[in-house]
């Protein structure tokens, strides 16, 4: 029998910055851990591998080769450029919800009460589910609140038309490890709990190339997946 081809991935990480003025900007904690965590030992099963890295901190590693952004502009001109050449993508980024509507020359300063006005940015996921090919895998990522944490990813699951979406808790931010689930229309499946964030890793793209066969069998349509294929 013929070794199966490694899955081309597509992985995001870190977070986004939306810019107020010259100086500030909105953003969120994310350290992209996680992100550089499936990127890592993705290219360590042998995965053609691109990362596509927002403004992180911690060091990464020089054979990751990442495609840097900063805006959620930035990163949607990145994923229409790479994502039809690959056949999983996995986002792992915290994307701002919302930018401001104008962006200040300069250094604003004080001026007493002011008002920010902002927008919605783009659902970037959701975005790429309609020129997708059938073979292509869409895995996203809910960070919610523990009571709420299924219902929330099974919203999103719908709503951005993903194959399947981790879901995790607000916990996990900052964290040296992860309890989360991996979560599609049949089933949710989740690792030993507080596992590092490498281990789960390793867990997930294992979870992920026995259950849906990135680039390699068709499995349109989104919803009503075979579990067990």
């Amino acid at each position: 029998m013929p070794q199966r081809p490694h899955p081309r991935l597509l992985i995001t990480a870190g977070p986004t910055r939306e810019p107020l003025d010259e100086v500030r900007y909105i953003s969120n904690r994310s350290s992209g851990r996680m992100g550089l965590a499936i990127a890592e030992a993705a290219r360590s099963l042998g995965w053609p591998t691109t990362l596509l890295l927002g403004p992180v901190t911690r060091p990464v590693p020089r054979e990751l080769e990442p495609l840097r952004f900063e805006t959620t502009t930035e990163l949607a001109a990145l994923l229409r450029d790479q994502w039809p050449s690959h056949d999983l993508l996995i986002m792992a980024a915290a994307v701002s919800d919302h930018r401001p509507v104008r962006i200040e020359s300069g250094k604003t300063g004080r001026t007493g009460d002011r008002t920010l006005d902002l927008e919605p940015t783009e659902d970037l996921v959701a975005a790429l589910a309609e020129g997708s090919r059938p073979d292509q895998i869409r895995i996203g990522f809910a960070l919610e609140e523990p009571d709420s944490l299924e219902e929330r990813a099974r919203e999103k699951l719908a709503s951005k038309q993903l194959h399947a979406i981790v879901a995790n808790p607000l916990a996990t931010m900052d964290s040296e490890t992860i309890t989360a689930q991996l979560i599609d229309d049949n089933t949710s499946t989740s690792p030993p709990p507080n596992s590092t964030k490498e281990a789960f890793a390793v867990w997930l793209l294992d979870e992920i190339a026995a259950r849906y066969s990135p680039g390699i069998v068709d499995t349109s349509p989104v919803h009503g997946l075979d579990a067990d294929a």
